[in-house]
């Protein structure tokens, strides 16, 4: 049974969980176990707190942490063992099927001077694909936020899959920030033509900014003079990591963002893409997470 930590709220046509615990509070949909908010006390916010989300039934919510499982991004791009597993032949949508899915809320309970929320999503009952692969998202609120999504194979064959944490940040303006921990990799910049490319010194940002960085670190930050901050990410179970910022053009397009909404938010994606792709045998558990937290300059 939920704490008193955690309330059922409706907004528009969603059901949703607010969680309240040590100073900060933390909003999540039903629909897709989706973290569309979180603040600490006196802080800016860490997740962009975008006024043009959209909360209607079946259709995923523009802000926040969207769960992409069991395939990340347009389906056809996706490596031949991860597509492998969909036995359609209907179009499948970009990022999977979880985000529009309705999930439980399995525990929520104290750990010492943590709070843990727990999300599951049973195996099977998704059209073509058949594969017993029970899924739960854990949030831990202590002095950050830790989200782990942790993929349970329960079926008796191997099953290969893509998935992010598509978190979009809060900046003061995406034209002034930049992110450390990337010098050196190597990145598909699927903006201009999926070119392999190096990513010399610091992140900055002047146009459309679409990008898979390969073999990355556990730890990345994106720094924010204006805001006095700095975002610090620690993933698991990954290594590889999306950047993106639609900018001007893009950000035109969409019905759910306003045109200048690009200015506020930079997503850095904790993923299992292309190479890094998570293959399950029979039985086996895989745990994608990253802890997020701001740090005054």
């Amino acid at each position: 049974m939920p704490t008193p930590h955690v309330e059922t709220v409706k907004i528009d046509e969603l059901d949703c969980w607010r969680i309240r615990h040590n100073g900060a509070e933390l909003m999540v949909a039903q629909q897709g176990a989706h973290i569309f908010s979180y603040q600490r006390a006196g802080e800016q916010p860490l997740i962009w707190p975008n006024p043009q989300a959209v909360f209607k039934q079946g259709k995923g919510i523009r802000t926040g942490v969207p769960v992409c499982w069991p395939w990340f991004g347009v389906f056809d791009r996706n490596p031949q063992s991860v597509k492998a597993m969909r036995q359609s032949e209907q179009p499948a949508g970009a990022h999977g099927f979880v985000r529009t899915a309705l999930w439980e809320l399995a525990a929520s309970e104290c750990e010492g001077d943590a709070l843990r929320v727990d999300l599951v999503l049973p195996a099977g009952g998704f059209a073509g694909w058949p594969h017993q692969v029970d899924l739960k998202l854990s949030v831990l609120l202590d002095d950050q936020l830790h989200i782990h999504l942790t993929s349970h194979n329960r079926g008796t064959d191997t099953v290969t899959l893509s998935q992010a944490l598509h978190t979009y940040f809060a900046v003061s303006d995406v034209r002034k920030v930049q992110v450390e921990g990337l010098d050196g990799l190597a990145y598909i910049d699927t903006a201009d033509g999926w070119a392999v490319k190096n990513q010399s010194g610091l992140l900055h940002f002047t146009a459309e900014t679409d990008r898979i960085y390969l073999d990355t670190p556990p730890q990345l930050a994106i720094v924010d003079n204006d805001w006095q901050r700095r975002i610090q990410l620690t993933a698991e179970g990954s290594t590889s990591t999306v950047i993106w910022n639609p900018w001007t053009e893009r950000a035109k397009a969409f019905d759910d963002m306003a045109d200048d909404g690009w200015t506020g938010m930079l997503c850095i994606e904790t993923a299992n893409v292309l190479d890094d792709v998570v293959s399950l045998a029979p039985g086996e558990r895989h745990t994608l997470g990253v802890s997020i937290t701001g740090i005054a300059l």
